[in-house]
């Protein structure tokens, strides 16, 4: 199907004999394909008779070709998959097979989807980023303090650098913007935390998406599309988020999170507010003082200074906040 797919990407309206000669099959066979387009794939076909057939919308594909001129990812190779479990368990499967880090996991679709605390992520066909980074760790936990932060700064400003200016963190591993998730962040580890390990750097990121299903969605959401009024090239967006954490990561490793730690307080669009941690049975009130040295939160609780840290963590305002 994805011979025909990028034939159909340019949502112009194509003959069914046009694209049969183009792919070298009959009618009846672009026919068969162009059902299981919106059967598996879930993407709407216009027929027109007289004019052929057209997406319902335009679709940037992923293009391995386009992504290996760019110089960081002669540095972090990058594939892409048509349709997955989720790019983070690809990547995983990998390691284990003996594949060499670093290199990255691209998606046009995930059918598992998933985020922090077990929770399901939305990933239509052709339309977000889902995109797996594979990196060898030397020396131990503590080389991966503060990391998903870090991760979180680079993703900000690849966010910013394609004009979603009202983009903000959230602790610890969210964008927001205007109280609405743009996109996240998943580590996974594989390997010896205590010497050699590997970090699976997951990322997704609201691109072109548009409408989705209330019901799956637990949490008010935008897209850089919804934010900036068109269609966004996902390639570019890739360069533009490896360049990101190319520089990021670099100052994390020579010198550690607490180089970084000023910058992302500064742009923490909770700093300073009443919020509810949510830490094992009792949820914890406090205000946002902002982060450590290791990338802990740093709240206010009754008047003391407490520091939280741990991937089960979930942090949401106060009502009165």
């Amino acid at each position: 199907m994805l011979p025909l797919l990028k034939l159909l990407q340019d949502g112009r309206f194509h003959s069914g004999e046009a694209l049969g000669k183009a792919l070298g099959v009959s009618r009846s066979a672009i026919w068969k394909q162009l059902q299981c387009l919106e059967a598996e794939l879930a993407l709407p076909v216009h027929k027109v008779r007289g004019r052929g057939y057209r997406l319902a919308n335009p679709l940037l594909l992923l293009d391995e070709a386009t992504l290996s001129v760019d110089a960081t990812c002669r540095v972090w190779p990058a594939s892409v998959v048509q349709s997955v479990d989720s790019t983070n368990a690809e990547a995983l499967r990998r390691l284990a097979a003996r594949q060499e880090p670093p290199f990255i996991v691209l998606a046009e679709r995930q059918t598992a989807g998933r985020g922090r605390r077990g929770r399901n992520w939305v990933s239509p066909f052709g339309e977000n980023l889902y995109y797996s980074l594979v990196l060898r760790i030397d020396g131990g936990m503590r080389q991966l303090e503060g990391l998903s932060l870090v991760v979180g700064l680079a993703l900000l400003q690849s966010l910013r650098a394609a004009g979603v200016v009202g983009a903000g963190l959230k602790w610890p591993n969210d964008v927001l913007v205007e109280g609405r998730k743009i996109a996240g962040i998943l580590l996974e580890l594989s390997g010896d935390p205590a010497d050699v390990c590997h970090v699976v750097i997951g990322i997704g990121i609201n691109v072109n998406m548009l409408v989705a299903d209330k019901a799956v969605i637990d949490q008010p959401w935008t897209s850089m599309r919804a934010e900036l009024g068109r269609c966004v090239d996902r390639n570019g967006l890739v360069c533009e988020l490896n360049r990101q954490l190319s520089r990021y990561l670099d100052v994390h490793l020579k010198k550690g999170f607490v180089a970084l730690q000023d910058e992302w307080q500064a742009n923490h669009l909770w700093q300073g507010r009443k919020v509810m941690l949510t830490a094992g049975a009792e949820p914890v009130e406090g205000v946002v003082l902002g982060v450590d040295r290791s990338g802990a939160i740093r709240l206010r609780v009754a008047g003391v200074e407490r520091h939280f840290s741990g991937g089960e963590l979930g942090l949401r305002l106060r009502d009165d906040s």
